[in-house]
């Protein structure tokens, strides 16, 4: 009862063809290998990229990123 045969299978088929109909469901099949392909594209593209459009803590090389400016004024030496 866990798993289902063939037969079973083949009887969902027809059901979803008869439904959506198979212009329908052609146009989603196609739509989703487009959808595949620019996802995988996308990812290839993200490994061309330099180590410079990597996050800081991705980078290979030890360079540190550049500090930010704090808001508060630097301390006066001379004034105690």
């Amino acid at each position: 009862m866990g798993s289902f045969s063939i037969w079973h299978w083949l009887v969902v088929l027809v059901i979803v063809v008869l439904v959506f109909g198979t212009k329908r469901l052609k146009n989603v099949g196609k739509d989703l290998g487009e959808a595949v392909k620019g996802f995988k594209q996308g990812v290839h593209d993200d490994d061309k990229d330099g180590p410079d459009a990597r996050l800081p803590h991705e980078r290979s090389d030890n360079t540190e990123p550049p500090r930010q400016e704090t808001s508060t004024p630097p301390r006066d030496e001379t004034r105690r």
